[in-house]
């Protein structure tokens, strides 16, 4: 049973950072994000402990996290409306995806992604924030690269038409 709990304890601190901040850009609550990280890791401790096996953990985890978020939606009842009237501009000087890649605000963030639709809002969180390839995001999605590509291309669009409106 230790060798679980270590091999346990190693995914926990090799993705809680990601599944976090993955939430966080989701919904509109530190403590929410909390909580359904939380859970995320109790529903992968569970599985982990009734000898399951997890072929791809990190896509395991998104997964877990992606259906909680939709969840708190549901029983909420309420969209991800979020007003974009407190994004700054994008500095002209500075390409869209530099000011992504920077995760300076991943409140400003927040509140752009918020805006697009729940698939490219994905992409964009797994490439820009938390670093993942192109290569890793279609294998954790069962997709394509092209088609992760293609995805990830008109979800910049998205954000770029927001700014531009703003």
């Amino acid at each position: 049973m230790g060798n679980q709990k270590e091999d346990f304890s190693k995914i926990y601190d090799q993705y809680v950072e990601k599944i976090y901040r993955f939430v966080f850009l989701k919904v509109n609550s530190i403590d929410v994000a909390e909580d359904l990280c939380s859970e995320v890791f109790t529903r992968c401790w569970k599985t982990f402990t009734n000898g399951n096996r997890i072929e791809n953990i990190q896509a395991f985890l998104y997964q877990i996290a992606r259906n909680l978020v939709i969840d708190h939606y549901r029983e909420k009842g309420k969209a991800q409306i979020v007003s974009t009237d407190s994004v700054p501009i994008v500095d002209a000087k500075q390409s869209f995806e530099e000011w992504i890649n920077n995760k300076s605000d991943l409140e400003t963030i927040k509140k752009a992604l918020a805006n697009i639709n729940d698939d490219y809002q994905n992409i964009v969180i797994w490439h820009y924030i938390d670093d993942l390839s192109v290569a890793e995001i279609a294998n954790m999605t069962e997709r394509s690269e092209g088609a992760v590509r293609t995805c990830l291309s008109r979800a910049l669009s998205d954000l770029r038409a927001q700014f531009e409106e703003a």
